[in-house]
């Protein structure tokens, strides 16, 4: 069988690197069925959009000193045309991952639009998508897949932990955040970690590999910074499970879809009424060894089925 190959462009600073997803298949450099990941191949046979962020249109300068400030032109269709490395776009794929919060969402808007000029197959995770659906599941986590997918449940010997940032440029960040300082001055005993966490935060640090924070952990808090459609769910929830933690999920409907019952339990809120139950279920393992054998089923359908180098190969087979 001829693999087909597969490119990838981003707007995510980073996501450079020749093996992106190669620790996502048992297989070498990247192969998962009919189709191996280069991402950064010359001459791919598909291309992958990943939360590519299109240009702008060029705007019309609002004053003279405008005209007279700007040192460079700005990306023209052409130069867009340059980056697909000669795909045609039919096999150009448009994934937008990021939710539609309100600060962003004609910025999602416009990209879809563009996308739709270059792209045969656009997607997102939000009604307003020319193709409404789940994102595909990528995971950070930097064990092999052969690892995670013959991995007995790693030794549990600390209650909860949550693994978050100080982000806070949009509302739903910030109420996370406020939820964070309340849990916190509440006396919800968890280990936290994360980058550019606040001062006031009562903080473990940062760490370089999310394993580390998870894995000896019988629970995990897995809050999205957004709750509000059927569609979103991101690696905060397939992390947690890779690790073989029961996640206390804060988020939309479409975890519900996804994974088997009782592989996650729900965070009723971000208020006291959610912090009382994080002192609940904490208190006690038994949740944990009660959803153990739903965790092992949910992690199967998160390494084999959602996997987005699995969604790829299905794509490509229509072709």
């Amino acid at each position: 069988m001829s693999r087909k190959i597969v490119g990838m462009l981003s707007g995510y600073a980073g996501l450079n690197y020749i093996d992106w997803l190669w620790q996502q298949t048992p297989h070498p450099f990247g192969e998962w069925g009919n189709i191996q990941m280069l991402a950064q191949a010359s001459k791919p046979d598909f291309l992958l959009l990943y939360q590519f962020d299109f240009p702008r249109p060029p705007q019309p300068p609002s004053s003279w000193r405008e005209r007279f400030r700007r040192q460079k032109p700005q990306t023209s269709e052409f130069n867009i045309e340059s980056l697909l490395r000669n795909v045609p776009k039919e096999r150009v794929i448009y994934l937008l991952r990021e939710p539609p919060l309100d600060e962003v969402i004609e910025a999602n808007k416009r990209n879809y639009q563009q996308a739709q000029k270059y792209c045969g197959y656009v997607s997102g995770p939000d009604d307003f998508a020319p193709h409404p659906d789940y994102m595909p599941a990528i995971w950070y986590h930097s064990n092999s897949f052969r690892d995670f997918n013959e991995m007995s449940p790693p030794k549990k010997v600390k209650a909860c932990s949550w693994i978050t940032s100080g982000i806070n440029r949009t509302t739903t960040h910030r109420q996370r955040l406020d939820f964070l300082r309340s849990a916190q001055a509440n006396g919800v005993k968890f280990d936290l970690y994360g980058r550019n966490l606040p001062e006031w935060a009562q903080k473990f640090g940062e760490i370089s590999h999310k394993w580390y924070g998870m894995a000896p952990y019988y629970y995990n808090l897995a809050v999205e910074n957004y709750a509000g459609n059927s569609w979103y769910v991101s690696e905060k929830l397939w992390d947690s499970l890779l690790a073989w933690c029961l996640p206390i999920y804060y988020g939309g409907s479409a975890a519900d879809k996804l994974l088997p019952p009782g592989s996650f339990l729900r965070l009723p809120s971000l208020d006291e009424k959610g912090i009382a139950y994080i002192k609940e279920v904490t208190a006690t393992p038994d949740a944990w060894y009660e959803a153990k054998d739903a965790i092992a089923e949910a992690r199967q359908i998160i390494l084999h089925k959602l996997n987005l180098l699995n969604w790829l190969s299905e794509y490509v087979t229509k072709f």
